[in-house]
């Protein structure tokens, strides 16, 4: 019996009701569409499951992966040989107190911040489009429209390496432009706490749909893809200087620079993993040579 076989075997006797899937194309789990099978896929339901799964699959000698619905993932077109914990589905619970909500890793920002709104609670308006989970958003500092996470994220619940549940506070959450102290991986995210402020709900949803409008006009939205595709350099805007350098609707096999914004690769249909990484090095290695700056990938990587 191999490793993995000896882990399902030892999940299953403990989470009989825990889905497990084995070679799982992941390209039903990026919103790329892009990506081979992954070896095991665990689909927790509870902080009590993903424990139990950590637990497990590190005494069995195997360091899982943890990822949320894929949002900003670009994985290998031969796939990965490794566990894939993914709490979207699962870990999805909501509750609020006042002006405190609490949510699992796995709720999708947009239903989180329509939450708020139902509450009457602001602060959270910048998140409604941005396709991640809470779990994600909080590793990476996600944001958008002059938001980001760090400016409502008053604590955020993990699993350590050691298996046991805590939770970081405030400025312990390390966050910084696009990072947190959670980015290395080594921390399962369970979820997060949330201060808001009392809003007009009437405002709330006025400035949500100006946002979503706004994204609707200006992003790519019709086609599959990873999000920005590179973080923001110091003084510049990466859209702007791709867009200079004449990439702008640059094409390597199904993989193509959007010509609606430039700081989005999309997949244009039947896109590989390799004709996006071709792509995005074509991309770096022009901008570069042109105007002296390095771009720095926003999407995470895995199997690469």
């Amino acid at each position: 019996m191999d490793v993995y076989s000896a882990l399902i075997q030892a999940l299953r006797e403990r989470f009989p009701g825990m889905e497990l899937r084995e070679r799982e194309p992941m390209e039903r789990h990026t919103s790329f569409r892009i990506g081979g099978p992954a070896r095991l896929m665990a689909l927790p339901r509870s902080e009590e499951e993903a424990a139990g799964v950590v637990q497990a699959a590190r005494a069995h000698g195997i360091e899982p992966f943890f990822m949320g619905n894929g949002s900003n993932l670009l994985v290998s077109d031969t796939g990965y040989e490794g566990l894939i914990l993914k709490t979207f589905d699962g870990m999805d619970h909501l509750s609020v107190e006042g002006e405190v909500i609490r949510a699992g890793s796995g709720v999708l920002l947009s239903r989180l911040a329509n939450f708020a709104l139902e509450h009457g609670l602001t602060g959270l308006e910048f998140a409604h489009g941005i396709p991640g989970t809470v779990g994600g958003a909080l590793m990476m500092n996600a944001g958008a429209y002059g938001g980001e996470m760090c400016q409502v994220a008053q604590e955020t619940r993990v699993l350590t390496p050691e298996g046991t549940i805590c939770a970081v506070v405030g400025e312990e959450q390390g966050f910084s432009y696009r990072h947190s102290a959670f980015s290395d991986g080594t921390r399962l995210i369970l979820g997060g706490v949330f201060r808001l402020e009392w809003g007009e709900r009437g405002d709330i949803r006025a400035k949500m749909e100006d946002l979503a409008a706004r994204r609707r006009e200006k992003q790519p939205l019709e086609y599959p893809s990873a999000g920005s595709t590179f973080k923001r350099p110091e003084g510049h805007f990466a859209a702007a200087l791709i867009e200079r350098c004449g990439l702008k609707g640059k094409r390597v096999g199904g993989a193509q620079v959007s010509e609606k914004h430039a700081g989005f690769v999309i997949n244009r249909g039947g896109a590989t993993c390799a004709d996006v990484m071709d792509l995005t090095a074509h991309i770096r290695e022009t901008v570069f040579r042109e105007t002296g700056v390095t771009l720095e990938m926003e999407v995470r990587t895995l199997g690469i």
